[in-house]
């Protein structure tokens, strides 16, 4: 059976990961800091009883990961999806700085997937696939950036960018393929109600770049219509 793990499973693009997988039949392991107040998530475990195995993983605690990692033991995982992410506060202008929130900003979206990836990587190795993909975003590319502002949440993504681009390089002897994306502007809580799409639209068009990435690709920066991004 083809096996994904995902991060932040509990709401918006993530939960719509574990919904669309488990429906196409992949043994999905669903992970999230607070899964029991995730009751969205509990009810598709319930649906799709055992193929979607629900976590408990905080990406910002080493410990936390390596419990999660000794539940999935040496299951081989296809997709490694890191999906966990946050936005931050409306501190994040030079004239108005939240330090301590951008510190974890940073913790969660630009290291989290570092710790998660460093911990299932015999499991990718080991797995028919080998993709792994971080969740960037648009605001994430410094070419593409005209508006300033959002400096914790922009940097994040930049340095996200980055951590993935060098795990191209150094997960290559493994033959593990890694990639960023950038899902569009869509329509949860971070993104809000004026967005564009919806995350039904966002996660099938991701999954399609994901089905045609293959090794050479790794570390591009790819658009959810599968057009490179700038970097």
């Amino acid at each position: 059976m083809t096996t994904t793990l995902i991060t932040g499973a509990n709401r918006g693009i993530g939960l719509e990961l574990v919904r669309q997988y488990a429906a196409d039949g992949w043994q999905v392991f669903a992970a999230a800091r607070n899964p029991a107040n995730a009751a969205e998530l509990q009810q598709l475990a319930q649906e799709f009883t055992g193929r979607v195995q629900v976590l408990i993983m905080d990406v910002t605690n080493t410990q936390s990961i390596k419990a999660a990692a000794a539940q999935v033991g040496d299951t081989p995982i296809d997709h490694l999806i890191n999906c966990a992410g946050v936005m931050g506060g409306s501190k994040q202008q030079l004239d108005n700085m939240d330090y301590d929130a951008w510190a974890q900003v940073l913790n969660i979206n630009t290291m989290g997937p570092l710790r998660v990836t460093a911990a299932f990587v015999e499991n990718l190795a080991h797995s028919e696939r080998k993709l792994a993909v971080a969740i960037t975003s648009g605001m994430g590319s410094i070419a593409d950036n005209t508006s300033g502002s959002y400096l914790a949440y922009r940097t994040s993504k930049a340095a996200l960018n980055m951590v993935m681009r060098c795990l191209a390089v150094d997960l290559a002897p493994h033959e593990i393929t890694c990639i960023v994306i950038n899902p569009g502007w869509v329509k949860t809580r971070m993104g809000g109600p004026a967005a564009k799409m919806t995350p039904a639209e966002s996660v099938r068009a991701m999954r399609q770049v994901f089905e045609k990435t293959r090794a050479e690709q790794s570390g591009k920066f790819f658009n959810h219509d599968g057009r490179e991004y700038p970097w």
